[in-house]
């Protein structure tokens, strides 16, 4: 049996505990409080959320969470960033080392896009973005910013690198974008409104629908050969 501690030893040890606790719950907020928010939004909107609700469902305080975001916006702004803009860094590595054809890596950036994105809460923000552009221009712009405009860009290489391979033909590059983005927005608005209001022999298969979209666009991209 190990020794008893003295009472001032003990003391000690009752006291690093709770501190150890509160050290650690400390840094958690600031993810329990995005994560809390990501539900809030997808599962509400931006306008009908509130920031008392989002503080109530990550266990704090609304004077804590102010401590870390200072307005609704802001909160959103960590959301986007935390589970879409922060991957950008991530995808474009993968894009300079991929070594398979264009076909191949246009077929791996859809199917990464869903596993990553589509399948994951963060997919509801699109939709939010689309139905409260209007009434929030600020955090339309900003997802302008932060996910569009590297979409768009992300896009435009893949397809550019087949382009200065011989792979594809050359096409007007912007509107060849939009062609690939269409049915990645459409499979986010079908997951967050009719999908689940309709039978299962109704039911969309995300992979199955993407990989039949980009047999469908390789057919217009992919040089014919003599």
């Amino acid at each position: 049996m190990s020794p008893a501690l003295p009472d001032d030893d003990l003391s000690h040890a009752s006291d690093a505990e709770p501190r150890q606790r509160r050290t650690r719950r400390k840094e958690a907020r600031p993810g329990e409080l995005v994560d809390a928010a990501l539900q809030l939004f997808v599962e509400k909107g931006f306008a009908a959320t509130r920031v008392e609700e989002v503080a109530a469902r990550a266990g704090v305080s609304k004077g804590t969470l102010f401590l870390y975001f200072p307005s609704k916006e802001e909160l959103f702004k960590a959301v986007v960033r935390e589970t879409i803009a922060g991957r950008f860094t991530e995808w474009n590595e993968e894009l300079a080392q991929f070594s398979g054809s264009s076909a191949e890596l246009l077929r791996y950036c859809m199917h990464t896009w869903w596993e990553r994105i589509g399948m994951t809460a963060a997919s509801g923000i699109t939709k939010l973005v689309m139905s409260e552009a209007g009434m929030f221009p600020e955090i339309a712009n900003f997802y302008q910013q932060e996910v569009i405009g590297p979409g768009h860009d992300l896009l435009r290489r893949v397809l550019q690198h087949g382009i200065d391979r011989g792979e594809f033909r050359p096409m007007p590059l912007d509107y060849a974008v939009y062609s690939l983005i269409a049915p990645m927005i459409f499979l986010l608005m079908w997951k967050h409104s009719m999908a689940p209001c309709c039978p299962a022999s109704e039911q969309i298969e995300p992979v199955a629908f993407l990989d039949n979209q980009v047999d469908l666009l390789l057919r217009g991209m992919l040089v014919r050969q003599p």
